[in-house]
């Protein structure tokens, strides 16, 4: 999967699940990991590094995970993220698609469901 140093930035305001994150995306090759604990940290990462793919969750305090999406979006079209959310439902799933995200998974991250995503993803075999 390391053809090339992929980045990554991971935007949750947990540090479990950032941690999480972090583990399964070092055990894949990813050297190029950042974190942000909410959505305004999430855009400013964005800005500085635009990371290959982002996985941003959707509830946080201070900027949510969809107002991040959107104004990332703004910065970059073609910007890759995944949003995240322990509270599937169909409204945010839908807010998040309209919103421009890449994808929609769903908390508690089951790990051959994050790495075939991400493979997918930084593949570029979704489109």
């Amino acid at each position: 999967m390391n053809e090339k140093n992929y980045s990554v930035l991971v935007c949750d305001d947990s540090a479990v699940i950032r941690k999480t994150l972090r583990f399964m995306l070092e055990e894949w090759g990813i050297t190029e990991i950042f974190e942000a604990r909410d959505g305004s940290e999430a855009v400013a990462l964005y800005r500085k590094h635009h990371p290959d793919l982002v996985f941003m969750d959707i509830v946080m305090p201070e900027k949510s995970g969809l107002d991040a999406l959107v104004e990332i979006r703004e910065v970059d079209p073609s910007a890759r993220v995944v949003m995240a959310s322990s509270t599937g439902t169909k409204k945010n799933l839908m807010t998040a698609i309209d919103a421009g995200a890449f994808d929609f998974i769903q908390k508690p991250f089951e790990q051959d469901i994050i790495h075939t995503l991400l493979r997918r993803t930084l593949k570029g075999e979704l489109e």
